[in-house]
């Protein structure tokens, strides 16, 4: 969705209720593959570079997280297993049912260090006091939510500073690509300057623009400090398209995804955004 620091309303953004089944089928999808292993790296990368690793071998800065909207526990599972401290706040119900039984199918350890609580997003500060996490993670959440500034604000308030904000949003400069590039003409017509569309979920979303977020983050404290591009040439892939089995295609494929998600004019057109941001 279009919006800047003055949080102004778009219509369309209906809530993600009824979309967790379709969600759920597509797990072990081509397109949910490039987006979970994109963000994986990218993420990776920006951790690196907020919270160096100290030496040695039994060494580690054990992160608080918080994961907004977590779903089935992609990126927050990953991180439990790699010893940090994850919690979840999950607002959906079927959504929250599958990652308890994600979280229940891991080994102890990780179970032991991550927590899960219904809630949501917009409302952190009902459960958590302010600057208590070193990471938030907010992926695939504000194209959701009518209007994304009062959520940003309070996930910027649990921040600590030097504290990481990691948001996968839907690109609102490149919503006509999809349609465009599938042969939906009328479709790529009408994305032209709207903010606001129907995903393949079948849910009223919205798309936001980085400029605007970029603006937004500034404003609330956590300012811009990189951004990527996620799906610039599997976006249009179908739903139940699958990843290559050849492991060496796959690795291309991500190879060639990764690239052009950090380099311009290609991350530009992605269909999804990647914004971090780093609490002053």
């Amino acid at each position: 969705m279009d919006f800047g620091v003055t949080g102004s309303t778009v219509p369309g953004a209906a809530g993600f209720s009824g979309g967790a089944e379709g969600w759920l089928a597509g797990l072990g999808g081509l397109r949910n593959t490039v987006r979970q292993e994109l963000v994986a790296r990218q993420l990776d990368e920006q951790l690196a570079a907020c919270f160096p690793q100290p030496s040695g071998a039994h060494a580690l800065r054990r992160l608080r997280v918080l994961d907004i909207g977590p779903g089935q526990g992609t990126q927050a599972l990953r991180l439990a297993r790699a010893g940090h401290l994850v919690t979840g706040l999950e607002k959906d119900p079927a959504m929250l049912a599958a990652l308890r039984a994600a979280v229940a199918r891991e080994a102890a350890d990780v179970r032991d260090r991550f927590v899960v609580l219904p809630g949501d997003g917009r409302e952190t500060g009902r459960h958590f006091g302010p600057a208590c996490f070193d990471v938030v993670l907010c992926h695939g959440v504000l194209m959701y939510v009518p209007e994304p500034e009062p959520m940003l604000a309070a996930l910027a308030r649990v921040l600590a500073p030097g504290g990481l904000l990691s948001l996968v949003v839907r690109n609102g400069d490149a919503l006509a690509m999809r349609p465009g590039l599938l042969g939906d003409w009328q479709g790529a017509l009408d994305a032209f300057g709207s903010a606001s569309y129907t995903n393949r979920l079948g849910l009223a979303t919205r798309a936001d623009r980085r400029e605007d977020l970029d603006a937004t983050l500034s404003g609330i404290g956590v300012p811009l400090r990189a951004w990527y591009g996620v799906r610039v040439f599997t976006d249009a892939a179908a739903d139940r398209a699958l990843p290559p089995r050849d492991p060496a295609d796959l690795a291309r494929l991500l190879d060639a995804e990764d690239r052009a998600g950090r380099e311009d004019p290609y991350r530009g057109v992605a269909a999804l955004l990647h914004l971090c941001g780093v609490r002053g």
